[in-house]
Protein backbone atom coordinates (compact mmCIF):
# COMPACT_ATOMS: atom_id res chain seq x y z
CA UNK A 1 0.00 0.00 0.00
CA UNK A 2 2.76 2.43 0.95
CA UNK A 3 4.36 2.22 -2.34
CA UNK A 4 1.35 2.83 -4.33
CA UNK A 5 0.55 6.25 -3.01
CA UNK A 6 4.68 6.93 -3.13
CA UNK A 7 3.45 6.38 -6.89
CA UNK A 8 0.16 8.50 -6.74
CA UNK A 9 2.30 11.37 -4.88
CA UNK A 10 5.01 11.30 -8.35
CA UNK A 11 1.78 10.86 -10.34
CA UNK A 12 -0.14 14.51 -9.59
CA UNK A 13 0.76 17.52 -11.11
CA UNK A 14 2.52 20.24 -9.67
CA UNK A 15 0.28 23.76 -9.07
CA UNK A 16 -2.90 22.93 -9.71
CA UNK A 17 -5.70 23.60 -6.50
CA UNK A 18 -6.53 19.66 -6.74
CA UNK A 19 -3.41 18.46 -6.76
CA UNK A 20 -2.47 20.11 -3.71
CA UNK A 21 -5.42 18.80 -1.94
CA UNK A 22 -5.11 15.32 -3.56
CA UNK A 23 -1.40 15.91 -2.67
CA UNK A 24 -2.23 17.13 1.11
CA UNK A 25 -3.91 13.71 1.37
CA UNK A 26 -1.85 11.44 0.12
CA UNK A 27 0.32 12.86 2.21
CA UNK A 28 -1.23 12.65 5.41
CA UNK A 29 -2.58 9.22 4.63
CA UNK A 30 1.21 8.28 4.49
CA UNK A 31 2.42 9.72 7.31
CA UNK A 32 -0.74 8.12 9.37
CA UNK A 33 0.06 4.36 7.44
CA UNK A 34 3.44 5.34 9.14
CA UNK A 35 1.83 5.46 13.02
CA UNK A 36 2.96 9.05 12.93
CA UNK A 37 0.03 11.87 14.45
CA UNK A 38 -0.78 14.68 11.63
CA UNK A 39 -4.40 14.67 11.13
CA UNK A 40 -4.67 16.91 7.88
CA UNK A 41 -1.76 18.20 6.28
CA UNK A 42 -1.52 22.04 5.84
CA UNK A 43 1.41 22.26 3.52
CA UNK A 44 3.21 20.50 1.36
CA UNK A 45 6.75 21.58 -0.34
CA UNK A 46 8.34 19.25 -3.04
CA UNK A 47 12.20 18.68 -2.60
CA UNK A 48 12.19 16.62 -5.56
CA UNK A 49 10.73 13.20 -7.02
CA UNK A 50 8.82 11.60 -4.15
CA UNK A 51 10.34 13.41 -1.52
CA UNK A 52 8.57 16.04 0.08
CA UNK A 53 7.96 18.49 3.44
CA UNK A 54 4.86 18.27 5.05
CA UNK A 55 3.52 20.45 7.55
CA UNK A 56 0.13 18.96 9.67
CA UNK A 57 -2.44 20.92 11.33
CA UNK A 58 -0.97 20.08 15.00
CA UNK A 59 2.65 21.78 14.18
CA UNK A 60 4.37 18.35 13.56
CA UNK A 61 6.83 18.52 10.10
CA UNK A 62 7.85 15.33 9.00
CA UNK A 63 10.28 14.23 5.57
CA UNK A 64 8.32 11.77 3.35
CA UNK A 65 10.77 10.30 0.84
CA UNK A 66 11.08 7.00 -1.31
CA UNK A 67 14.61 5.37 -0.19
CA UNK A 68 16.75 3.92 -2.59
CA UNK A 69 15.23 0.72 -1.82
CA UNK A 70 11.71 2.09 -2.70
CA UNK A 71 10.40 2.20 0.77
CA UNK A 72 8.63 5.18 1.70
CA UNK A 73 9.92 6.79 5.00
CA UNK A 74 8.52 9.55 7.18
CA UNK A 75 10.47 11.06 9.30
CA UNK A 76 9.61 13.67 11.67
CA UNK A 77 11.61 16.87 11.75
Amino acid sequence: MPRLLALLLCLLPPGLAAADDALGKDLGATIALHGQPCGRVVSATRNGDSDYLATCENGARYHVFVDPNGRVVVQKL
